[in-house]
């Protein structure tokens, strides 16, 4: 689900963002998280995939951002976890015989695009470097 994904992947990113490039270990990000080491490896390989971290194997390997903080949007890290919509559809099929079962996962579908479309938008203008200064200032 894209709401958990994409908190498990800010907070991930922001502890990479203040590491100062050094390599940050899965055991590390996920002693932050209170997570398995399994779930935040399984996000860093989405994340590596959109281009955000780079990782190295061996004892002294980890991930660390693939550019600057101040140069990654947050609606980077919400493209490369978002699998489907924001909001979903019902598990049921509609009837098809129904006037407003005909249409409405059509309907929604419109509707749930432009949802997902305001939230990139808003996503944009918010940087990893902004966003992760407000978490320091907040703690």
């Amino acid at each position: 689900m894209v709401k958990s994904k994409f908190a498990i992947s800010v907070h991930i990113l922001s502890l990479l963002s203040i590491s100062d490039g050094e390599w940050v270990s899965s055991e590390y990000i996920a002693g932050s998280m209170n997570a398995n080491p399994a779930l935040v490896r399984k996000e860093l390989s989405a994340l590596r995939e959109a281009g955000l971290v780079e990782s190295k194997e061996g004892k002294s390997g980890g991930s660390r951002l693939r550019k600057p903080a101040s140069q990654i949007r947050m609606s980077e890290v919400f493209q490369a976890v978002k699998e489907d919509h924001v909001f979903g559809f019902s598990p049921n099929l509609p009837n098809p015989d129904c006037a407003v079962g005909a249409g409405i996962n059509d309907a929604l579908d419109e509707l749930f695009t432009e949802i997902d479309q305001t939230i990139y938008n808003r996503l944009k203008r918010v940087t990893l470097a902004a966003f992760t200064k407000q978490v320091i200032l907040n703690s």
